[in-house]
């Protein structure tokens, strides 16, 4: 394998830990953000990048780094054995995958076991249990967690598939065994078109995993997606970290995500807090979790899945917890047992994410690529950005479009849309589309306001002219201030004349 290598010493650190040096198998904004808290612990890091990435930003931040092959990530982040060798390279003890790549890899997790080499992350056993949403329901019943009425077992006769169906009622859902992101996932409204539905699951997942399982759920017509985090160490101590909603979403994936939910009552987070608890402890799991939820119109909840990893949205909870996740992880991953027990958690204010992705929301969300002409980020009170990109540099076509994670913090829900409206209209981006246009109209909906919305939240309020809309609005809105700013030749602004310039506002009307 060829490598290069590349050294940045970090500067001082504060905390030592028994890993000593890290290898992060992700790149992006994950990356940057699992460096900088191993930077804090005192810890090296080590980045691998693709030929795509010779130039990212974790790559320079990183205190060594690896390449590990050519852009498409078949031949480079999925490659385990180039990760192996890069630890053996470069020294390190550890492997933290971050999310997305390896890092719900089973097969993986026991390359990184074999090597002698440690995972941030659960075991393999317990990743390959909760990988399968089949094996998951079933160690899930062991504590009798509730379940969407449906088959516990994958069905493959479409005339058994069908007269279960009829059991179960319609609407029904047909979903993969394996793998999530909505592939493999049909809705039957009608057992008329169940035959032809279950087919085109099944190719899809077959195509998608590798593995053509499906089974059966009654589906819920207005669902909400409420998932919570937990944390599990070494030595049997399991908590969570409450809750977050994440039912705004496109083609069954999240764009905007919020901690604490604004429906959960006391009562029912206590309750799906113990079960996501009992969850993790049925296949004794160690490290970062988040077990998945569906919650009904009356406030039933059932589990979905479960996700060992790291979730992309962990900021939120971040936020309203004080509690850093990355270092947590590494620190079980050390070892060490949890410092703070259940009755030492509270929620502290509200938290919300926006998913910052090159994505056209006006043209069905498609991804977007190009050169970031203009890239500056959003700053103040309440305002976290993590990101791996810069102004210059290119939207890669070979992964995941997301650009960054725009997060807000507030003493409450009102104050953290507030600053996220504020937020999205400072972040300035130009050269491709984003998902910012699309982000500020979910936060000024009346149904998000109220907190009345389920998954179905795009298909119901949005379409692509509701973004001309808001623009034409603002635009009209920045003529008027124009207009009445230039019937002066100059404005006094703290005892200077200031020139007002044509191009004012001119990159905060476009998303």
């Amino acid at each position: 394998m060829s490598n290069e290598m590349l050294t940045n010493m970090p500067e001082n650190a504060e905390l030592q830990s028994s890993i000593s040096k890290l290898l992060i198998a992700n790149r992006g904004e994950i990356a940057l953000r699992i460096m900088r808290s191993a930077r804090e612990m005192g810890i090296k890091t080590v980045a691998v990048f693709s030929e795509a990435d010779r130039n990212a930003l974790h790559v320079r931040y990183a205190d060594e780094a690896v390449y590990i092959g050519p852009a498409s990530s078949n031949q480079s982040y999925l490659v385990g054995e180039k990760i192996i060798d890069a630890c053996k390279l470069t020294g390190a003890e550890a492997i933290h995958p971050g999310y997305g790549f390896l890092s719900e890899n089973a097969g993986f997790a026991q390359l990184v076991a074999d090597a002698g080499l440690i995972l941030v992350g659960p075991s393999p056993q317990a990743m390959e249990i909760m990988g399968n949403k089949l094996s998951a329901k079933a160690a899930a019943l062991k504590y009798n967690i509730p379940m969407v009425p449906g088959t516990e077992e994958a069905i493959q006769d479409v005339n058994e598939a069908r007269q279960r169906a009829i059991e179960v009622g319609f609407p029904i859902l047909i979903k993969a065994a394996a793998g999530g992101g909505g592939k493999g996932m049909r809705i039957v409204e009608r057992v008329e078109d169940f035959e032809e539905q279950m087919q085109l699951a099944v190719s899809e997942a077959t195509s998608a995993f590798g593995d053509g399982a499906v089974f059966i759920e009654r589906y819920v017509t207005s669902p909400r997606h409420i998932e919570i985090q937990v944390l599990g160490d070494t030595h049997g101590n399991i908590v969570h970290l409450f809750e977050r909603e994440c039912s705004v979403q496109r083609r069954h994936q999240k764009v905007v995500e919020e901690a604490p939910s604004s429906v959960l009552t006391e009562e029912i987070r206590q309750q799906m807090g113990k079960c996501a608890v009992d969850v993790a402890r049925s296949v004794n799991y160690t490290g970062a979790g988040t077990v998945e939820f569906i919650l009904d119109e009356n406030l039933d909840f059932f589990f979905l899945e479960m996700n060992t990893r790291l979730q992309v949205e962990h900021p939120v909870t971040e936020l309203i917890t004080g509690i850093d996740l990355v270092k947590e992880q590494i620190k079980i991953a050390s070892g060490e047992k949890l410092s703070f027990s259940q009755e030492d958690l509270k929620i502290n204010g509200h938290a919300i994410e926006l998913r910052v992705y090159a994505e056209d929301p006006a043209n069905n969300f498609l991804p977007d690529i190009g050169t970031l002409k203009t890239y500056n980020s959003p700053k103040g009170n309440g305002v976290r950005v993590d990101d791996g990109f810069e102004q210059g540099m290119e939207i890669p076509i070979y992964y995941d479009p997301m650009i960054a994670k725009l997060i807000t913090y507030g003493k409450d829900r009102e104050e953290a849309v507030e600053r996220m409206v504020r937020a999205i209209e400072e972040y300035d981006i130009t050269g491709i589309e984003t998902t910012l246009g699309f982000g500020k109209f979910v936060m000024q909906h009346e149904a998000f306001r109220s907190g009345n919305f389920d998954t179905h939240f795009v298909g119901k309020y949005f379409k692509p002219e509701s973004l001309k809309v808001q623009d034409e609005t603002e635009a009209l809105i920045a003529a008027v201030i124009a207009a009445k700013l230039f019937q002066k030749k100059d404005v006094k602004l703290g005892g200077e004349a200031v020139k007002i310039t044509s191009g004012w506002r001119k990159n905060r009307l476009k998303y």
